[in-house]
Formats: structure tokens, C-alpha cells, sequence
């Protein structure tokens, strides 16, 4: 359990954050796009979706108000976090693609249900992915099945998805992919296959209590 969970954790959004939002000033390179991979777009839209289903699993999850506030308060940025792992997980399915891995329905399946019987039942496991991997209900079945793509892949160079020939797979696969990130979410280190922020004096960050230049 504890190997899946670390996978989890470096796949996924890694935790559940509420993000600043980030704006730019100026021409967008990418008019619409929060990435392009592969040649296709990840949408902004589509990134805030993924943004609203954690946020709907939070409420529900916390319905009291002030608990609520309090899960958003201990955060930092989901919105990057979530794109971080939405990049990640078609960099992953290309190296475990590449290497010939594939991964069956009942083999996510199989998995699901011995984390279910290990974490006393669906809805506590459910809960545990969106608490600490920011994994919402409905997107738990190909978050597993991304663990179970690194976990084969992992077997598949003799090694585990802690070591650098693990990594240096998906930095093969985000060179084949070209990822490229709208700059106002940051750059994607193809090397370490992560996004990481990009420090431009046009982008600001905007807060709940005003615009601050980062500048």
C-alpha cells in the first residue's frame, strides 16, 4: 500500500490546494490552452474542470463551512497542480506505451478492490484519494490505472519509480511529446518530467485579496 500510495502521490495532482489564480499580461502564445502535448491541446477549460470536480469532492467530503475554508487555507495551487498531473499522466501512458506496457480493465479492477479491502470500504478509499492525492471519485479508476502503467513500466527497466531510469523514461517521453506549457502556468522541465514556475516579470498572480505583481 505504501509504494502505491508514493505513486500516487508523484502521478497525480499532488495535493488538494486552492491555487491563486494566474494571469498575463500582454499576447498569449497558447490562446485558449493551459499545454500542448503530443500536438494536443489540454484546454484551459478542460484544466478548470478537472479544478471543479476536486473542489465539488472537497464540499461534499467537508460540508461544514469553516472546516471547508480550512482545507482551502492549508493549500497552494491546485490549478498548477492538477495541470502538473494532467501533463504527467500522458508523459507516463507514452513511456509505459514505448516500453509495449499495457494495462487491463479487470487488472484495475483487482487492484481497486484490494485498496478498497485495505482502506475499510469505496467511499474510504475514495475519500483518501482526494485528501491526499487530490484524485476526485471519478477520475480514481485512471488514476489506478496510471499506478499500475508505472508499476509495470518500473518492472518492465528492472527497477522501481524511485530511481533515475524510471525517470529518465518519461523524460524521454516528454521530449517525444514536446510538451509545452502556456507560460502563465510555468515551463515543463523535460529532464525531471515536471512543470515547475516560470519567473516572468508579465505574469501576476491574483488573490481573493487583489493583484499582487510577482514581478
Amino acid at each position: 500500500m505504501h509504494r502505491r500510495r508514493r505513486t500516487a502521490l508523484l502521478l497525480s495532482a499532488a495535493i488538494v490546494t486552492a491555487a491563486p489564480l494566474l494571469t498575463a499580461c500582454g499576447n498569449d502564445a497558447h490562446p485558449g490552452a493551459a499545454a500542448v502535448v503530443g500536438g494536443q491541446r489540454i484546454t484551459v477549460s478542460q484544466l478548470e474542470n478537472r479544478v471543479s470536480e476536486v473542489r465539488e469532492a472537497q464540499r461534499a467530503v467537508v460540508p461544514d463551512e469553516a472546516q471547508y475554508e480550512q482545507a482551502i487555507a492549508k493549500t497552494g495551487s491546485l490549478t498548477r497542480d492538477t495541470l502538473h498531473g494532467m501533463v504527467l499522466d500522458q508523459v507516463l501512458h507514452r513511456a509505459a506505451q514505448d516500453a509495449g506496457v499495457t494495462v487491463s480493465r479487470k487488472e484495475i479492477q483487482q487492484m481497486r478492490g484490494a485498496l478498497e479491502e485495505q482502506a475499510g470500504g469505496a467511499e474510504a478509499l475514495e475519500t483518501t484519494w482526494l485528501q491526499q492525492y487530490g484524485v476526485p471519485p471519478e477520475r480514481l479508476d485512471e488514476n489506478l490505472r496510471l499506478q499500475l502503467e508505472a508499476q509495470k513500466l518500473a518492472e518492465r527497466l528492472g527497477t522501481d519509480t524511485s530511481q533515475p531510469a524510471f525517470w529518465t523514461a518519461l523524460s524521454q517521453a516528454s521530449d517525444e511529446l514536446n510538451v509545452d506549457l502556456n507560460p502563465r502556468y510555468g515551463t515543463w522541465d523535460v529532464e525531471k518530467s515536471s512543470r515547475v514556475d516560470a519567473e516572468t516579470p508579465w505574469v501576476r498572480e491574483v488573490t481573493a485579496t487583489g493583484t499582487q505583481d510577482t514581478a
